[in-house]
């Protein structure tokens, strides 16, 4: 069972655990763990799962989790087990110390390759496109007026503008679920090759100039150098005043969240005015932003939470889960004696996962 304060997720469904079962292993579920997630413990029960004590649970060959394990969850994992979860962690990181110690093997779910072939094992991806969706429901829910168009007897309230900033998968998922909503949307994303996406959801791009590509390594967004920053507020704050709903997922991985909100353009924003922050978790996009909070700054709403897939546990953990089960498929060979592992570092998508990677 994950132990984050809110976090109602499940690492792996009675859908999946069948599967496994299926496929020879012998599957051990914390008692309580899929509740909150709406998997009741006789439904894992009926998949072939035993259902024991947390003690149990962690001391396996292969624990399946969902966030950063804490010191007592270290210490009651088996030694020389092999843990597959995220670890939301950059550089040096005590609790992975503390599980390399136990000559335990490390599978980083945040170290998954961008590549073709590991589409179907990427829990970021998956997770950020419930993220983005949630986001947008979170923002029409906050804001006091009609999302799309709507003409009655009594009158007619003209669509949300709604700007979203990053178009990643979350920014993407947001784009789509705005414009399903009947929204206005922007966007605006510091890749040039992202326009295009941008316009085939229905979405109008905003195109800035600032002397420089923000693209990255493997997909991702880089940090921009301090001028391009300093000229991508400038252009984006007349751009973002006018937005009455806005959507900002900007992340660059082990890096703070570049600062795309100003103050003065919340100042700006119309009384009533939405702001669902997606980085809020690494500094916010805005710096008004409270993290895990809600508050009203200047008359503007600001989102500051930081799970929004625990806001759609079933689904998100189904998800999660395929994407695990997807990932332990390409680790094991079938043989009759039960699955056997393979040697890890000699796939490319579990050496890239491996910590310390392989060399």
């Amino acid at each position: 069972m994950e132990t984050r304060p809110g976090e109602t997720r499940v690492a792996s469904t009675p859908e999946v655990v069948k599967k496994l079962v299926s496929q020879g292993f012998t599957v051990i579920v914390e008692s309580g763990a899929g509740l909150r997630a709406g998997y009741p413990d006789a439904d894992y029960a009926a998949a072939g799962a035993s259902l024991s004590d947390r003690a149990s649970a962690y001391a396996v060959d292969l624990l399946l989790k969902i966030r950063r394990p804490d010191e007592s969850e270290v210490a009651a994992m088996q030694a020389g087990g092999l843990y597959i979860g995220l670890l939301e962690s950059c550089g040096e990181d005590v609790i992975v110390a503390a599980m390399l110690a136990k000559k335990m093997r490390v599978l980083g779910l945040e170290r998954m390759p961008r590549s073709s072939r590991a589409q179907s094992m990427d829990v970021l991806s998956s997770q950020s496109n419930l993220a983005g969706y949630r986001a947008v429901l979170e923002a029409a829910a906050r804001y006091g007026r009609f999302f799309p168009m709507m003409m009655t007897s009594a009158g007619s309230a003209k669509p949300a503008r709604v700007v979203v900033l990053g178009a990643g998968v979350a920014g993407l998922q947001a784009i789509a679920t705005a414009r399903r909503l009947g929204a206005d949307v922007y966007a605006y994303d510091v890749r040039p090759e992202t326009r295009e996406q941008i316009l085939s959801l229905g979405a109008k791009p905003i195109d800035l100039d600032l002397g420089e590509s923000g693209a990255g390594a493997g997909g991702y967004a880089r940090e921009l150098s301090d001028d391009a920053k300093a000229r991508q507020q400038a252009a984006l704050a007349d751009e973002l005043a006018k937005a009455h709903v806005i959507i900002t997922t900007a992340l660059i991985p082990c890096r703070p969240a570049p600062v795309l909100v100003t103050e003065e353009v919340v100042k700006r924003l119309r009384p009533g005015s939405v702001i669902v922050d997606l980085a809020a978790a690494s500094g916010g996009n805005c710096p008004l932003t409270v993290a895990d909070d809600i508050v009203e700054r200047h008359g503007v709403t600001l989102v500051g939470l930081t799970n929004f897939p625990a806001l759609i546990p079933a689904d998100a953990s189904a998800f999660y889960a395929r994407n695990l089960l997807n990932l332990i498929e390409i680790m094991i060979e079938r043989s009759d004696a039960g699955p056997q592992l393979k040697d890890l570092s000699a796939d490319d998508i579990t050496a890239a996962m491996l910590v310390p990677a392989a060399a």
